[in-house]
């Protein structure tokens, strides 16, 4: 799994100098540009505050816009950290070590990017504090039945499991960075976050035992965060929303897509840093069959939408159905079924699965595609039962300018990571070294 003749001490010189060297003049370009993003980010926001969500596109029908869109395309950019740390973690999958650190890393920022949308979206976003269950000054509870709380608990709740996951994994490497810190001020602050590590049995034995925990604790929130975002749309009446295929379907699509940013991350990381002997061409294979296999599970969601819409003989769904396919939003229908049911099917052949190119793209083209669905989902539902409230909708520059800021902000924390911290988990990766085996010596170094 791990290409090369790696020592010890060779995983831990090679991941540590990323993190210990002087900055260059590539990276300071890159955070320059993403942080100009960032503050076009603020200034929107700013705003939209002064001004009200009148300067979005937002109006009946069409009352929730790209904010909704962009809310759940990063939560389900988010959920591919969590599966690879936690869910691969409880089935022994060791060959997640190598992509498991910088993939929990993306999805804390992703779930951050997520946050800002619904926050900014109830309007009068200073009063956000109403959405904790906390009496205010009109001693007023919210509201347990709206889908809004709902996302608040689901949501902060997966960002907090997911942050002392990836924090608790750091801990060992923490340890190993202050040991070679050559400045006061570094030796400090890796002093201080990896707590006092040693290295001992115990402090192995808590260690494991935590991370057992929290991986254990992570894996039933893979699944219930994205259900309850999907119930967001399955509880009201509205056609083409009002189905119990819903929350399996987004799973299953969350997971396509945050694989998809690992594999886009992973072949990006693996180039400028020549990591190509820990993040190998297996690894890149292994993402390529999960979102061969997550792919085709979306592809049957949208064929189970298609006909129970016919079987139901509901006309208003089955109306919804056809004027996805076929209405004035038709290019972005075909736009996601292109780039989430044919693009994948490239995977089958191993041909494909080894050409670097083909990955990348292949991965920004499925990314491209789990935005239009979304964007499918909520917005060309412009025409429900009432053709007298039919209108189309068209973004503004402010709906925009959010998305593309997100973007900005995504890849300005990414930087500052892979710039200050270990992007692989060194101690995970020494533990499935041929010489982590207890026999490796007593064979003569042929283990």
């Amino acid at each position: 799994m791990i290409a090369g003749n790696q020592t010890f001490a060779s995983v831990t010189e090679k991941v540590s100098a990323i993190a210990e060297r002087k900055p260059t003049l590539n990276w300071l370009l890159l955070i320059g540009f993403t942080g100009s993003i960032v503050l076009m980010l603020l200034g929107s926001i700013g705003w939209l505050a002064f001004e009200g969500i009148g300067i979005w596109g937002v109006n009946i029908p069409v009352g929730w816009g790209l904010a909704i869109v962009n809310f759940v395309f990063w939560v389900g950019i988010g959920h591919a950290g969590t599966l690879i740390s936690a869910i691969l973690f409880l089935f022994r999958q060791r060959w997640r070590t190598s992509i498991n650190r910088f993939a929990e890393a993306m999805t804390i920022f992703a779930v951050i990017c997520a946050l800002i949308f619904p926050s900014v979206h109830v309007g009068r976003m200073w009063l956000l504090y109403w959405v904790f269950p906390l009496p205010n000054q009109m001693s007023m509870w919210p509201n347990f039945r709206s889908p809004l709380l709902w996302d608040v608990f689901a949501v902060s709740i997966y960002f907090t499991c997911s942050l002392m996951f990836w924090y608790v994994g750091l801990i060992p490497d923490l340890g190993s960075l202050r040991d070679r810190a050559k400045t006061k001020w570094r030796k400090l602050a890796f002093g201080f976050f990896s707590l006092g590590w040693r290295g001992g049995n115990r402090q192995w034995s808590n260690y494991e035992k935590a991370y057992l925990i929290l991986a254990g604790v992570s894996t039933p929130l893979v699944l219930s965060v994205h259900s309850v975002v999907s119930t967001d749309f399955a509880v009201s009446i509205i056609p083409g929303w009002h189905t119990t295929i819903f929350p399996p379907y987004f799973v299953a699509g969350a997971i396509f897509s945050g694989f998809a940013m690992v594999l886009t991350l992973g072949i990006i990381v693996r180039k400028i840093y020549g990591l190509e002997d820990f993040i190998t061409m297996f690894h890149l294979d292994k993402i390529t069959k999960i979102m061969l296999v997550t792919g085709m599970m979306v592809g049957y969601a949208y064929g189970c939408e298609f006909f129970i819409a016919w079987y139901s003989g509901n006309p208003y769904e089955a109306f919804a159905f056809i004027n996805r396919a076929f209405g004035p939003y038709w290019w972005a229908y075909w736009i996601m079924i292109s780039c989430n049911v044919l693009v994948p099917q490239i995977f089958w052949f191993k041909k494909y699965r080894s050409n670097i190119k083909v990955l990348f793209v292949a991965s920004l083209l499925v990314n491209v595609g789990m935005w239009f669905e979304r964007f499918v989902i909520v917005i060309t539902l412009t025409r429900d039962f009432l053709p007298s409230s039919w209108d189309s909708y068209t973004p503004t520059i402010w709906d925009y300018s959010l998305f593309v800021g997100s973007f900005g902000l995504f890849f300005t924390f990414f930087l500052l990571f892979v710039k200050f911290l270990p992007m692989i988990a060194m101690s995970e990766v020494k533990a499935v070294l041929p010489q982590a085996d207890p026999h490796y010596h007593s064979a003569g170094g042929r283990r």
